[in-house]
C-alpha cells in the first residue's frame, strides 16, 4: 500500500506512491504532449473500455457514452479507513495512504481538451464532478477531495486523451489549510465575494465576466497568466452549488483555456478546483485555479516559497480579455 510520511519541518504530508512510477512517460521532461500512439491504442477512447477498470459512472444516451468515470489504474491513494498515524520515534510519522483515486474521461474525442468542449459537454463534466464529490462526502475516512486536470507533459499528463483526476484523501492538505486560514483572517465577509467586487470595480484584472462566474488574473498572481475562476453565487462546497453555477464555472474555465491557447499556443497547464473539506462548515467559497506551466521554478522560489512572476497580472488580463 502507498504511504503517507509527515514532514516535521512543515507539518505537511508527503505521499510515497512507488507504483505510479510505472505510468507511461512518467519521467518525460519536455513541454509538449505525451507520446500519442493515436486512437487505436488509447485506453480512454470508445471501443477500448475493457482496457480500464470497470466504470464507476457512465454518462450518455443511445448506447454511446459521453463521459466515463473509472478507478485510476495507478492510484496514489487507495483502500478504506480513517487516517491512522504510526510514530517510529520522534521524527518518523507515517500512515497508510488510504483513499480514492478516480479518472474522469472528459469526452470521447481523443484530441480535444477542456478548451474544445461544447456547452453540453461542459455541463456533463461539472455534473460528474458534483456527483463524485457527493459520493466522496459520504465515504468514511475521506476528509477532502481534490479535482485536477493536467494538460501536457510539463503538467504531468501521461495520456493525451483529455481527462481529469479526482482524489479523495484522509486529511486536509496544507494548501487548503492555508486558504481556509485566509478566509478566517478576512474581516470583510467572504474573501472571494469581496475579491470579485473589488476586481469589478478596479476593472483591469478581469479576463471574463458573466452573470454567474468571473475569471480574474489575481492581484497576487505568482506565475505568468495564472487565473482564478470564481462563481458569483456563494457556496463553500462545490457539490452543493446550483447546476447553473457549476455550468458557468465550467464554461468560464473552457473559455479562458481557449484564450490562453490562442495567445500562447497549446501549452501545458493545470486546472485545480478547490472546495470545502467534507463535513466542514468553515468560511469558504469554492473556486478554480488555472495555472499554465510556461515558467520554470528557480532555486529562490523553491527555497523560500516566494514566487517570482515575470508577467504582471494586469498585463496578462489586458491581452486575454481583448
Amino acid at each position: 500500500m502507498n504511504q503517507l510520511r509527515l514532514n516535521p519541518l512543515t507539518g505537511r504530508w508527503a505521499t510515497v506512491a512507488t507504483g505510479r512510477a510505472s505510468r507511461p512517460g512518467q519521467f518525460a521532461i519536455d513541454h509538449g504532449h505525451p507520446a500519442d500512439p493515436g486512437t487505436d491504442s488509447c485506453p480512454f477512447c470508445p471501443g477500448h473500455e475493457e482496457e480500464t477498470p470497470p466504470a464507476l459512472e457512465t454518462y450518455g444516451t443511445d448506447g454511446r457514452w459521453l463521459l466515463r468515470v473509472v478507478p485510476n489504474r495507478y492510484p496514489a491513494f487507495s483502500g478504506a479507513g480513517e487516517l491512522t498515524v504510526e510514530h517510529l520515534g520522534p521524527l518518523f510519522a507515517k500512515a497508510p495512504a488510504t483513499g480514492i483515486h478516480e479518472v474522469l474521461v472528459l469526452t470521447p474525442e481523443h484530441r480535444h481538451s477542456w478548451a474544445d468542449l461544447d456547452d453540453r459537454q461542459v455541463g456533463l463534466v461539472m455534473a460528474a464532478l458534483r456527483d463524485r464529490l457527493e459520493d466522496h462526502a459520504g465515504t468514511t475516512g475521506i476528509r477532502y477531495s481534490q479535482a485536477i486536470v493536467n494538460h501536457g507533459r510539463a503538467a504531468g499528463a501521461s495520456v493525451r486523451h483529455p481527462h481529469a483526476q479526482l482524489l479523495g484523501i484522509p486529511f486536509v492538505p496544507g494548501e487548503l489549510l492555508e486558504e481556509l486560514a485566509g478566509f478566517g483572517r478576512f474581516e470583510g465577509g467572504c474573501l472571494l465575494c469581496a475579491t470579485v467586487a473589488a476586481e469589478r470595480d478596479a476593472g483591469h484584472r478581469i479576463v471574463l465576466d458573466t452573470e454567474r462566474a468571473v475569471a480574474i488574473a489575481p492581484w497576487w498572481s505568482g506565475s505568468p497568466f495564472e487565473l482564478l475562476v470564481v462563481p458569483t453565487d456563494h457556496d463553500g462546497h462545490l457539490h452543493r452549488a446550483s447546476p447553473a453555477s457549476l455550468v458557468a464555472v465550467g464554461r468560464a474555465v473552457r473559455d479562458v483555456l481557449a484564450r490562453l491557447r490562442g495567445l500562447l499556443g497549446d501549452v501545458s497547464y493545470h486546472v485545480v478546483l478547490h472546495t470545502l473539506p467534507h463535513r466542514s462548515a468553515d468560511a469558504f467559497h469554492w473556486h478554480a485555479h488555472v495555472v499554465p506551466r510556461i515558467h520554470s521554478t528557480g532555486g529562490f522560489e523553491l527555497g523560500t516559497g516566494v514566487p517570482i512572476n515575470i508577467v504582471a497580472p494586469e498585463d496578462a488580463a489586458a491581452v486575454l480579455s481583448g
